[in-house]
């Protein structure tokens, strides 16, 4: 009996030292993501023997517009603000399923292969930013900061994330963001596959909650870190289920007003 407890302890233990070590390494992730993008700002002069260590690579993908840079470069800055932004928003729901641990559902794969599945989407979203970002460029409307030089392109991306903010879909989105429990009670699957399948799902949901917020990035430039870090509190806020439920409303609002004054604004240019 004895050993049979021991046996048992042991695998708890086991079990609970996986999952923080995926914790460990998904916390690694964020913090490597936000250092790549600090060092890939353009301008910066980097300490003497960087070299070795790829910095002038890093900073070469912006030093250049997208147009010249190609597709794989500002895939991977994409990918690297995907992650930098968008994985601390998912905190409460990959806390939440690790709580589950203790019922003995989740495991350190099981969270492993969740964190995945939820990435998974936004490196395709990131694919498409990116792709979008070339071909923005190629017609002259982004400069080498990844901002837009039309008025009429940012009026048109704050009108639509201003927009999206009361639309039904945002509402639905939202409403499971803000309720990771009752996301895993409805989505349960168990092992390693299910986790991974409910990652996917998650980081769909999340996609639909946030998809217009990312695309701002296009008006206050790809490589803006305050901008991440204003934009990564924003939707971390509105996740949560007190406090987010009062600002959707405000957000739009402050969005479409945004667009009003830079139609506004640039008509005595146009003129």
């Amino acid at each position: 009996m004895g050993l049979s407890a021991g046996l048992m302890s042991s695998r708890r233990l086991g079990r609970e030292l996986g999952r923080q070590l995926v914790w460990g390494l998904f916390f690694a992730g964020i913090l490597t993501a936000w250092g790549l993008l600090f060092v890939m700002q353009p301008g910066l002069d980097l300490p003497a023997g960087w070299q070795d260590l790829g910095a002038d690579y890093l900073t070469s993908l912006c030093r250049s517009t997208a147009g010249t840079a190609g597709y794989a470069p500002v895939l991977a800055m994409w990918a690297l603000m995907a992650l930098a932004m968008m994985a601390p928003t998912t905190v409460p729901a990959l806390k939440t399923y690790t709580d589950l641990a203790h019922a003995g559902a989740a495991s350190a794969s099981g969270l492993a292969a969740l964190i995945g599945g939820y990435l998974l989407v936004w490196l395709g979203f990131s694919a498409v930013g990116a792709a979008a970002q070339v071909l923005l460029s190629g017609f002259g409307l982004i400069d080498p900061l990844g901002r837009s030089t039309a008025a009429f392109l940012n009026a048109g991306l704050l009108a639509t994330a201003g927009a999206y903010q009361f639309s039904r879909l945002k509402q639905a989105c939202l409403t499971s963001c803000q309720s990771p429990m009752m996301f895993f009670m409805a989505h349960w699957q168990p092992g390693a596959a299910g986790a991974f399948g409910m990652g996917l799902r998650l980081g769909a949901v999340c996609l639909g909650c946030c998809w217009a917020l990312m695309l701002l990035a296009f008006v206050a430039g790809t490589m803006n870190l305050a901008f991440m870090g204003l934009a990564m509190a924003l939707m971390a806020i509105e996740k949560m289920p007190v406090i987010g439920r009062t600002l959707t409303v405000p957000v739009g609002l402050a969005l479409l007003a945004g667009a009003v004054l830079t139609v506004f604004f640039a008509l005595p240019i146009m003129n």
